[in-house]
């Protein structure tokens, strides 16, 4: 078993790493387009409408091709955590006590301290305000990569911590957006999806292994969801939760239903998300614009906020409980960790999308600047203390 689960990390990182260069470039692609003289076919490009109609009228989704991205796309992604969060608790480096305290308590440190960074730029303001939870989450494929990209250089220990983090991190960014960023709710819709999910949880007591009718049921829940208010990408969450770790004859359905979507989800969910949600005109923006209090909150609690709750966090649970440095690091290369956990490319957009929706795009193209600007700083000054702390490793 640890061989498979060991393996199975292994394909996780290098999967993510390799996403996370097609990820930058659709990034980087998106920001070209919006600042060329076809800015205005790539805004209706966004726009394209899309339809899906069951039976007679019963069901009618009218959305815009952005939509259809963040709401449906964007499900499969929470889908594919979901399935990683489980298999971390259940067998991986979330398994025991032991293992789990250093990265749940860096993680909780690294959201709550840019949380409170952000509040207080923004505070007296509070529209401003309902975006404290964006630079809450790192970008595992954005992170990951880098420390790949840095082979040998960085110990492997510190890949599977950051590893671990970031899944803690989506895991408290699902948390923050169901129980934050949800308006009017449908009760019969919320009773559907209720329903739907004891569905699931009946197919799991019937140890049904097919990873199929979970995923059936699942669309059915995240029609639901989509109805009831609640953001519908957590219905794939939901709906991977119930995918059985173990089919008892040394199979894993859910590590089987894993590798199969990250391929996927690397190279053609998050990139496509990154293409329609990356682009902002820089038409005008100056060093003013940049100051403004929700760019400054969200790029200061990425690059503050993150590097100084992981390692702050981290350095008292060493301290005063029993955790341990990852094995083979320097405090110097766990620091430059810490500053790559302000990378949060993709979890900031999502719900900056969520906090600002219906606001106005000045405040989209807020988030936007803000969360470039601290992402790309992170990880350049992540970056250069690794290599760093590498040669002064050498030199010693």
């Amino acid at each position: 078993m640890f061989k498979s689960v060991h393996r199975t990390l292994n394909q996780f990182i290098n999967s993510q790493s390799f996403g996370g260069v097609v990820l930058a470039a659709a990034a980087v692609l998106a920001l070209l387009v919006s600042n060329s003289p076809w800015s205005e076919a790539y805004s209706r490009f966004l726009q394209w409408p899309g339809e899906l109609r069951v039976g007679d009228g019963w069901l009618v989704l009218s959305k815009s091709l952005l939509h259809w991205v963040n709401d449906l796309w964007m499900a499969v992604f929470f889908f594919l955590v979901g399935l990683e969060i489980k298999r971390e608790i259940l067998d991986g480096e979330l398994a025991s006590r032991s293992q789990a305290l250093l990265p749940v308590g860096a993680a909780l440190g690294g959201m709550v301290v840019p949380a409170l960074i952000y509040a207080g730029i923004n505070a007296g303001n509070a529209v401003a305000l309902r975006g404290w939870a964006i630079p809450a989450a790192t970008d595992i494929a954005f992170a990951l990569g880098i420390l790949v990209l840095l082979g040998s250089r960085v110990p492997a220990p510190l890949k599977v911590f950051l590893t671990a983090v970031a899944i803690i991190d989506d895991l408290g960014a699902i948390l923050i957006i169901a129980f934050f960023y949800t308006d009017d709710l449908s009760l019969v819709a919320m009773m559907a999806a209720a329903f739907g999910v004891l569905v699931l949880v009946l197919l799991n007591r019937a140890r049904v292994t097919a990873v199929g009718p979970y995923v059936l049921v699942g669309l059915v829940i995240w029609v639901c969801v989509y109805k009831s208010g609640i953001h519908a990408t957590l219905a794939g969450v939901v709906t991977a939760l119930a995918i059985p770790l173990s089919d008892g004859r040394g199979g894993s359905p859910l590590e089987r239903a894993e590798h199969a979507l990250q391929p996927w989800v690397a190279f053609a969910v998050l990139p496509m998300f990154a293409f329609a949600n990356a682009g902002v005109s820089l038409q005008g923006v100056t060093v003013a614009t940049l100051m403004q209090s929700v760019p400054l909150g969200i790029a200061a609690g990425l690059v503050l906020g993150k590097a100084a709750g992981v390692l702050g966090a981290s350095w008292l649970l060493i301290r005063y409980a029993s955790a341990r440095l990852p094995a083979r690091a320097s405090w110097g290369q766990f620091f430059g960790v810490c500053l790559l956990c302000g990378v949060g490319f993709t979890m900031s957009l999502f719900i900056g999308g969520l906090a600002f929706e219906g606001r106005g795009a000045g405040y989209e193209t807020q988030v936007k600047l803000g969360v470039l600007c601290g992402s790309v700083l992170s990880g350049v000054s992540g970056t250069i203390m690794l290599l760093r702390s590498q040669r002064g490793r050498r030199s010693s």
